[in-house]
């Protein structure tokens, strides 16, 4: 489910306000270590 939201999010399809609390953290973690490569 956190790759999904990743994917999403990095197509624009969806912001991190639409992921689900639990993992809103994780998928934030994925996406700063994306953007500091």
């Amino acid at each position: 489910m956190i790759n999904i939201y990743v994917s999403l999010i990095e197509k624009g399809l969806k912001t991190i306000e639409d992921v689900p609390q639990i993992i809103r953290e994780e998928v934030e973690a994925i996406l700063s270590a994306k953007t500091a490569d």
